[in-house]
């Protein structure tokens, strides 16, 4: 009786679950090339308006890095119809919020307000678009902004660099080698010439995808979205031709060293592929397994049990091109990072050598069900999926779809891609130092 009510209940489970999850919308392309997605929900008055462009610091010239993230401000400086400083005055005085993120690939700016300012949100990202004003005086202003942000969250940060030191010894070829936030003498030595050239190339309608969600009227939306986009010069296309890495065939060694440390770390990081492979969501499952909380594997071992670390833990850093997969963990007392290195490889390698668990399979399959419930439960969110899945995926309709993937990755397939990616030869090591061991 017992089993055929767990029976029941998953049915139930995945039949409220596949019901909720399902995300209507449509889209469609401006005579100017911008790609327009329309998801109306008019269950709660608020709306998100976003605008993703396909652009990252991996699209930067590799004397000019960090002008990806620089514009991520400069584009909040003000229009030809909005004063310098006011943007954030209207957003906010009209009950709204609003932020942008950059990362290699792409930049995101969004807005959040009630439903009855969708003609102010698309207003406000046309204008953007269409009459950014890029002159000296903002340029000066936010490279002060984003020095600050670099010393703030980088230079004096503990750990603040580990990010850094892991990709330019990962990558050697292809500009993932650099970090978002880029070199600052880059962004002093730059020109106005070269930063309104780059806003020209990369913030223009063939470069990006426009998304309404919430509650509003599509007819509405439709027009409005005409009247205030169609008219925007669509740009070039973009060629992009990255250089490719070789296979790392050997074990990478490196040190860096942080004068904000006392607690010295051990990182090892492999190299991955780009998201639309189906190896990067196996390699999502990977992760969860090993260091999702404190039943994972890695920290229920290392630091429980054997109590030989302060904090361990592991994550994929999905890009579009390649990616990587990292596993960190901070050591408690006389343990060494050699020690920590070997704990942690016998667990990657029980992966490439045997299947998981029945009962551990199914708990990941509940995570990853929870995370895809959570992911889309807020316009905000249904909004930046629609479209990263359009931009960077090529596919919108994962929105829906995606969950399978993760349904249909089985025992196996997560064994086979640890062997292919996981193995020693393949990885980077990187011992993250207190910077007062230089001398040693």
């Amino acid at each position: 009786m017992r089993n055929k009510l767990i029976l029941v209940a998953a049915i139930l489970f995945n039949g409220i679950l596949a019901f909720a999850q399902e995300v209507d919308f449509e889209e469609y392309d401006l005579n100017n090339g911008l790609h327009v997605i329309l998801h109306q929900d008019n269950t709660a008055p608020i709306i998100s308006i976003s605008v993703l462009y396909h652009v990252g610091s991996k699209d930067e010239d590799p004397e000019r890095t960090g002008f990806a993230h620089f514009f991520e401000h400069l584009l909040f400086e003000g229009t030809e119809n909005i004063e310098k400083g006011e943007w954030d005055q209207i957003v906010s005085s009209n009950g709204g919020s609003g932020n942008a993120t950059t990362d290699e690939d792409r930049t995101y700016y969004y807005e959040v307000f009630p439903s009855n300012n969708l003609q102010l949100g698309l207003w406000l990202e046309s204008e953007r678009m269409l009459h950014p004003v890029i002159n000296q005086k903002g340029v000066d202003t936010q490279n002060e902004v984003v020095k600050e942000e670099k010393r703030l969250r980088v230079d004096n940060s503990p750990y603040g660099k580990f990010i850094e030191n892991i990709k330019k010894n990962l990558f050697k070829n292809h500009p993932y080698k650099e970090t978002v936030i880029g070199k600052m003498d880059h962004l002093d030595a730059a020109t106005l010439e070269e930063f309104i050239a780059f806003q020209k190339k990369f913030y223009v309608p063939i470069n990006a995808v426009l998304v309404v969600a919430g509650d509003f009227k599509k007819e509405n939306a439709r027009k409005l979205i005409s009247d205030y986009f169609s008219t925007i010069p669509k740009g070039q296309k973009i060629s992009r031709n990255f250089p490719k890495e070789q296979p790392i065939l050997e074990q990478i060694n490196a040190k860096a060293f942080d004068p904000n440390i006392q607690i010295p770390a051990t990182m090892i990081a492999y190299r991955t592929p780009g998201l639309k492979n189906r190896d990067s969501q196996v390699l999502d499952m990977i992760s969860t397994y090993l260091s999702d909380g404190p039943s994972s594997k890695l920290y229920k071992k290392i630091v429980d049990e054997q109590k030989q670390a302060l904090q361990v833990g592991a994550f994929p850093a999905t890009q579009e091109d390649y990616g990587m997969y990292i596993v960190f963990a901070l050591p408690v007392g006389e343990t060494s990072l050699e020690e920590l290195n070997t704990e942690m490889e016998e667990e990657i390698e029980k992966l490439r050598v045997d299947l998981i668990s029945e009962n551990d399979y199914q708990k990941l399959q509940n995570k990853f069900e929870n995370q895809f419930v959570n992911s889309n439960s807020s316009v905000e969110g249904i909004a930046n999926s629609l479209a990263e899945y359009y931009m960077l995926y090529g596919d919108t309709s994962l929105i829906n779809k995606e969950i399978e993937v993760y349904r249909s990755i089985t025992r196996e397939e997560i064994k086979e891609v640890a062997k292919k990616y996981l193995n020693p030869n393949q990885r980077l090591v990187l011992e993250y130092l207190p910077e007062q061991n230089t001398a040693n």
